[in-house]
Order: structure tokens, then C-alpha cells, then sequence
């Protein structure tokens, strides 16, 4: 077995250089207060599993644990200049817009800048329509960036123009596996969690979910869902270091978010929640203040009443014990064609250099003579020219 020394990891001054009594720390690392003690000052060996739980406990309270994005967005504009919405409120000049005749939710066509979608219709009472996904918010991340906003004033100007919040996602990101997903699971079956929900779904893998359109849902692992997909507000929590391995091959130990727990706020709560977000502009009381409305996990105590049952030690860091507020993060990341060049690389390069390889042994010239007569549409010249240009000279300053 192996065994290492507590006084040599200064395990007691690094618990006291955070302020965390030994009875708390304890509690984290799974331990007794009394074990604890013992291996702090050195009178017993530190195991293996010890160490490890010891080292977790640590991770959990590190400052940078969570962090939270905003990771969806869709909203309706009260107009039908696309002009106006995207120079004056996405700040982005039109002329770096492609256009195609492809819409969605009713509407027949759309405005785009890589994953950045306004969407047009002919019927007057649909408006305007933006849409962002997650890549779509990293994207407008940087071009707000670019333009010296960030969410909290573009949300202002989008609050200034009367217009309808469809949709906002609010997504904590858990670096360290704050929340154990399958643990959390098995509190929602065994009746210990309180909440004014009336439905959960829980799923092993995402491959499992069916019946509701979830865009990665062959890469999630482990998967909650509290409330109902229909309503104006449900949680999804799920092993999100599984659908970056699904999705890139990324091993499990090298993803940086391992859980990720996504508030999903329709209509009039999409509107409480952006209104309460640019009042406040304190991503910490927002996102909380909604959670401990509508869910708590506790340890059940049959000697008490089931709503005064104490706090689940791992949800109390979760929601705020021992860590350090939470702020609103932005991760912007530019347009590439990154999907494009993978799907290339996975789906035709393998063709593509058989045929090249006839054509040398062949002494043909298919393949340069294909490229040669192809025409780029204007769909393509468009993104062309959105890959040369810097944000600097797309956006409206």
C-alpha cells in the first residue's frame, strides 16, 4: 500500500491558509474530524485513497472551480429591418452577413456570420429573430470584446428595443466534479432532494435521451433533467467531459469542464433572469437565486421533518459554501472552419487522395480539372471574406 506522510504534503497549513475549520475540510475529503487530525500531524500514514480524497477536497474549494457562461440565446426583434438589428444592436456591419434562403421556427431565411444567426420572415408579427448557440455566444463573446461591450451592456440595448426573450441558458461549469452526477442521481430516486419540481428524467448515457431535441446528446454521459422539457424553466446537469471525448477523442483526465449544470429559461423567466443579470450584474446572485428557488439536495434524517432535512454537504459548495463568488465569464473564440476541415478530413480526404493517387498513376487530370471547373457560390465568396477579415473591421465600434 502506499503511504506518504500528512505533515510532509502540509496538508494542515494548506487547509489554514484557507480558513477552512478541520470539522468542514473533513467533511469534504469524506474523512472523520479525528482522522483528519491524525494525519495533519503526521501520527499516522497517509494512504493512497487518503491522498486522494484529500486532493479532491482541495480542488473543490480552489477558486476557479466554476465558472458560469451564457451558452444560449435567442431573442425576437420587433421589426422587420434585419439592417437595423444587426448594425445597431449585434453592432456587426452587414456587408460581412451571408444570406441564404434557409430558415427556421416559421421563419424562411437568414442572415449569418459563422454561427452567429439572425433569422427573417415576410410575416410582419415575426420580426427579427437571433439566434445563438454555444459556439454562436463564443463568437459574439468576441466580437462584444472586439466592440468594448460585454453580455451585460449588450442585454441593456436588447432590454432598450422592447424585444422578446425566447430563450437564455445559464451554464456553470464545473472544473473539478464539483457536483457527482450518478450521487445526485440516487438523491433525486431516494427522495432527497427538495424541490418544487414535478418531474426528473435521468439517463446513464444521452444516447438514451429521446423525444427532445438535445444537440450533443450522443456525447453525454451520466445526464439529469429536473422539470419538464415544455416548461419556461428545467435544469440539465451532465458529464460533459464525455462529450468531449465523444465528440474530439479528448481523454476524460484532459477536459477542463467535467460537469456542466445548464439553467434553460424561456419567455417571461428568460426576461426576469436577463433583467436580474444587467440590474445586478451579479451572475452569482442570478444563477443561485434561481436554483435554491427550485431545488436543494439533502441528507436524509428520519428523526426530522423532510423539509428541515440538513444541507448535502457536496451541494452546500456547490451553491456557494467555502468558494469564491461566482462571476460571468466570457471565452470568446473567432469564427474558423474548423467543423468544415474535420468533416473534410474524416468524410472525404480518404477520397480524395485515392483519386489523386489514380490521377498520378493514371496520368489523368480528374481532380485538378474538377477544381478548375467549379464555381464558388456566393455563399462561399461570402465566407471568404469573413475568414481574411480581423474583428476589428467587421464589427461597428
Amino acid at each position: 500500500m502506499n503511504r506518504t506522510n500528512g505533515q510532509e504534503n502540509g496538508y494542515k497549513q494548506r487547509r489554514e491558509s484557507l480558513h477552512i475549520p478541520q470539522k468542514e475540510f473533513a467533511a469534504l475529503a469524506g474523512l472523520s474530524a479525528e482522522h483528519l487530525s491524525r494525519v495533519e500531524n503526521g501520527r499516522v500514514p497517509v494512504t493512497k485513497e487518503v491522498r486522494r480524497r484529500i486532493e479532491r477536497a482541495f480542488d473543490i474549494i480552489a477558486p476557479d472551480a466554476l465558472f458560469l457562461l451564457i451558452d444560449y440565446v435567442r431573442i425576437r426583434f420587433k421589426t422587420m429591418d434585419v439592417r437595423y438589428v444587426v448594425e445597431r444592436i449585434l453592432m456587426i456591419k452587414m456587408q460581412y452577413m451571408a444570406q441564404e434562403a434557409r430558415g427556421a421556427y416559421t421563419y424562411t431565411s437568414r442572415f449569418y456570420h459563422g454561427d452567429i444567426t439572425v433569422y427573417t420572415s415576410p410575416d410582419e408579427s415575426k420580426g427579427v429573430l437571433l439566434e445563438l448557440k454555444g459556439k454562436g455566444c463564443r463568437q459574439m463573446e468576441a466580437f462584444l470584446y472586439g466592440q468594448g461591450r460585454d453580455w451585460y451592456s449588450f442585454f441593456r440595448r436588447c432590454l432598450d428595443e422592447d424585444c422578446v426573450f425566447k430563450r437564455i441558458d445559464l451554464a456553470l461549469n464545473d472544473r473539478v466534479r464539483l457536483l457527482d452526477i450518478p450521487c445526485l442521481m440516487r438523491k433525486c430516486d431516494a427522495g432527497e432532494c427538495i424541490t418544487v419540481f414535478r418531474k426528473f428524467r435521468m439517463y446513464r448515457s444521452g444516447l438514451f435521451i429521446s423525444g427532445h431535441e438535445e444537440e450533443n446528446a450522443a456525447g453525454m454521459g451520466h445526464t439529469l433533467y429536473a422539470g419538464a422539457f415544455d416548461s419556461d424553466l428545467y435544469f440539465c446537469i451532465y458529464e460533459k467531459d464525455y462529450e468531449q471525448l465523444a465528440r474530439s477523442g479528448t481523454p476524460l483526465e484532459d477536459t477542463e469542464v467535467k460537469n456542466r449544470f445548464e439553467i434553460r429559461l424561456k419567455n417571461e423567466r428568460a426576461y426576469f433572469a436577463v433583467y436580474d443579470l444587467v440590474s445586478y450584474e451579479d451572475a452569482e446572485r442570478t444563477a443561485f437565486g434561481i436554483i435554491n428557488r427550485y431545488m436543494r439536495i439533502v441528507d436524509r434524517d428520519n428523526r426530522r421533518a423532510r423539509e428541515d432535512w440538513p444541507l448535502n454537504s457536496m451541494w452546500a459548495v456547490f451553491i456557494g459554501g467555502r468558494r469564491d463568488r461566482l462571476k460571468l465569464t466570457a471565452k470568446p473564440e473567432p469564427y474558423t472552419l474548423q467543423k468544415t476541415l474535420n468533416w473534410l478530413s474524416h468524410q472525404v480526404a480518404p477520397s480524395w487522395k485515392m483519386l489523386l493517387e489514380l490521377d498520378r498513376k493514371g496520368g489523368t487530370n480528374v481532380m485538378e480539372e474538377m477544381i478548375a471547373g467549379t464555381e464558388l457560390s456566393e455563399k462561399h465568396r461570402k465566407i471568404i471574406e469573413q475568414q481574411l477579415r480581423e474583428i476589428r473591421e467587421v464589427v461597428i465600434m
